[in-house]
């Protein structure tokens, strides 16, 4: 299509994850009590990892930049959804909107790369326990954590620059609460067929790639503690990786179903609601996943708090 008939936009409509006016109130309520529970649960996850020194291992070290991804994550979206509510607004602009896919990509795809990383933590400690203080060693945690934030950023980037090349004209209308990359190609009048190329070959290698390593991790595990002889040893094995798992589940259960089934007709409710419980229940629920789970984060959290 020729730019000069092309007027690229200069903000975009939020439809919400409801456009009945009747609504909003509700939704306003909700949505506030859970970013704020979201954040309070995170903020003491770290707050306890940092304040106990039992848990100055690879292990929390990991769940205490998970749980800073996850705020950061829900921070991306809802702060401006619950902006457009309480003000009647449906209105974000250009930049705005960009920005926000950008840190809704980086976050999210750093969640992803971090739960790969603690399942091989988890891998390591049970299967090979004695070379565990050298394969899992502080140096080697800075890189991997390093590497997480370099892959998710430079992923970011490369979706944000293309996005920011493209044209879009006359219907600016997200069917969203926020900026993702789909519905916005979905505006564009330009040709997006570098997007979709990269969309797909940059998803697949992130969603993929930490995936196979946890699957591979937790066979490798599993493999291991069926061999345990004593009931209370498989226990205690099954019980430390228990709360990993949950998370691993809800997680990729909810982004498959977001962004890997084939839409439906009529499905765009059903989309926002999906979308929904993967960028604003699931981290909420991870803190409490946690420290329900597992005794020593229990007693790092009475000890902050007493």
């Amino acid at each position: 299509m020729d730019k000069s008939n092309q007027s690229s936009v200069s903000e975009f409509l939020l439809l919400g994850v409801s456009e009945k006016p009747e609504h909003q109130p509700l939704l306003f309520g909700i949505f506030l009590s859970m970013y704020l529970v979201t954040m309070l649960g995170n903020l003491l996850i770290i707050l306890a990892i940092i304040c106990d020194p039992h848990l100055h291992t690879p292990m929390y070290f990991f769940l205490a930049n998970l749980s800073f991804a996850d705020a950061c994550f829900s921070s991306a979206t809802v702060p401006k959804m619950l902006e457009n509510i309480q003000t009647h607004s449906q209105r974000i602009s250009y930049h705005a909107c960009l920005a926000q896919m950008h840190f809704f990509m980086t976050f999210g795809a750093l969640d992803d790369f971090l739960l790969g990383v603690m399942a091989y933590d988890r891998y390591v400690a049970i299967c090979r326990p004695l070379r565990y203080s050298t394969l899992m060693s502080p140096l080697v945690c800075i890189l991997l954590l390093t590497a997480c934030w370099l892959l998710t950023s430079l992923a970011a980037l490369l979706h944000t620059l293309l996005m920011a090349r493209l044209y879009f004209c006359a219907d600016n209308t997200i069917h969203h609460f926020f900026c993702d990359v789909v519905p916005l190609l979905q505006l564009s009048c330009s040709d997006t067929s570098t997007n979709q190329v990269a969309l797909f070959t940059v998803g697949s290698t992130i969603l993929t790639g930490p995936l196979s390593l946890i699957i591979l991790s937790y066979a490798h595990i599993l493999s291991i503690i069926l061999r345990v002889p004593s009931a209370s040893g498989r226990q205690k094995a099954f019980s430390t990786c228990g709360s990993h798992l949950t998370v691993v589940f809800l997680f990729y259960g909810a982004a498959i179903g977001v962004y890997l089934c084939p839409p439906l007709p009529q499905s765009e409710g059903k989309d926002r609601i999906a979308a929904v419980f993967y960028t604003v229940v699931t981290p909420m629920l991870n803190p409490f996943i946690y420290s329900l789970r597992n005794k020593d984060m229990k007693t790092a959290l009475r000890r902050l708090l007493i």
